[in-house]
């Protein structure tokens, strides 16, 4: 295990983070904003609560699922595009880093910034609703493991992505959406069949209930299912990205 190397990647990621700080930070806490302002008031004007929980905290695991999943695939992706773009992904194969250290090194980094914009979500939060966390330590647990599925799951699509349009379909076409319709915010038990059902066939409908769960307690579906899903992406993108290693694919060409 080559712990300098992978704390060498994982501090420059981190440090090209905190050099667009400012930019970086300001846009997902102005559209939580505008979420609050606008869903919260239009919607929440209506519906009072949802399973004996205000509107309000009802859509904050929602929202903040919806950050977190958009802000670890692009950090991660990005950040492994870049060096495949300049071509400086060669010293870093020709290096003696292996998958692990990568791994820590990439990843570790893009879940380590959506971490912190998660924590920075959370705060702004509280300027719009007063909210509480049943389950304070399956909450960080919880928020952890998702952030670490979806960088795994951007480094695989920065793997990918030829070009920087390509960076931005699977966000922007599919993971986005499918946040929308998991149940960000509503309940799918306000759905009328057959919707009900077909809702239960989106992967982000179990862990935005799962993060809700450790939120307030409640949710559609067992907490179980949603920590069983969440891990399973983890697996899988692991074992993808170590066929990638071995193969070269995308990274020797």
């Amino acid at each position: 295990m080559n712990a300098r190397g992978a704390l060498a990647i994982f501090t420059n990621e981190l440090l090209r983070f905190f050099r667009t700080a400012f930019g970086s930070i300001l846009s997902p806490v102005l559209t939580t904003a505008l979420y609050f302002i606008v869903f919260g008031a239009a919607i929440g004007g209506r519906i009072q609560e949802i399973d004996g929980v205000s509107y309000g905290a009802f859509i904050v695991p929602g929202l903040l699922m919806l950050t977190l999943l958009s802000e670890s695939t692009s950090n991660a992706s990005f950040g492994i595009y870049m060096p495949r773009f300049t071509g400086a992904i060669y010293e870093l194969l020709s290096a003696p880093v292996g998958v692990a250290e990568t791994l820590i090194g990439f990843v570790g980094a893009a879940a380590a910034k959506s971490l912190i914009i998660a924590a920075i979500i959370l705060l702004t939060a509280l300027l719009f609703v007063d909210y509480t966390i049943a389950h304070p330590l399956l909450a960080v647990g919880y928020i952890v493991l998702v952030a670490a599925a979806f960088s795994l799951f951007g480094f695989i699509l920065g793997v990918w992505a030829d070009g920087f349009e390509k960076l931005q379909i699977v966000p922007m076409l599919i993971l986005t959406p499918l946040t929308f319709l998991g149940g960000t915010f509503y309940s799918i038990q306000m759905l009328a069949e057959p919707w009900r059902t077909v809702a239960q066939f989106n992967p982000i409908f179990y862990l935005i209930n799962g993060l809700r769960w450790t939120f307030t307690g409640r949710a559609d579906v067992p907490i179980g299912v949603a920590f069983g899903m969440t891990l399973g992406l983890i697996v899988l993108c692991v074992g993808v990205i170590a066929l990638i290693f071995r193969t070269g694919w995308r990274l020797r060409d």
